[in-house]
């Protein structure tokens, strides 16, 4: 079995589309991914420990819990693929590649053609950039069965 998590934008399906090809494909795999519930996320660290009179303050305790479950699921993952959508600049899936990077842990990056640019450096990073969910569950198809069809 392989573990993949899935990391970067919330903002559309792009989880539940590679979760659905791959289960098409009769592929092992274990996701993990982070809370994509925005509000659930954002608000997490005044819900348990407090509210917070500044933003920062609120921001930074949602964010220190948000990374335990995010450093626990990059560590027990084989494959880390980064999505980052068009619409926002997603600097948590930015954050998320530069850490598997660190773990020496394989990432597969989806972006346009658009964001080639500003993303170099984490494509650089990478075993592979795809251009959409397709590309990237061929891979994993690959890398788990060794074949092409």
């Amino acid at each position: 079995m392989l573990k993949v998590y899935l990391a970067g934008e919330i903002h559309s399906n792009w989880r539940e589309e590679i979760i659905e090809l791959c289960d098409k494909e009769n592929l092992d795999i274990k996701f993990l991914s982070p809370v994509t519930d925005h509000e659930s996320s954002d608000n997490c660290g005044v819900e348990i420990l407090g509210e917070e009179e500044k933003n920062f303050w609120k921001d930074r305790k949602g964010a220190n819990i948000n990374s335990i479950r995010t450093k626990k699921s990059i560590k027990d993952s084989d494959v880390i693929i980064v999505k980052f959508g068009e619409k926002y600049k997603q600097w948590n899936a930015a954050f998320d590649a530069g850490y598997a990077a660190a773990l020496n842990k394989s990432i597969i990056v989806i972006h346009n053609q658009d964001h080639q640019h500003a993303l170099k450096e984490v494509d650089a990073a990478a075993s592979a950039v795809a251009t959409d969910q397709k590309q990237a569950v061929r891979i994993l198809k690959y890398v788990l069965q060794g074949s092409l069809k």
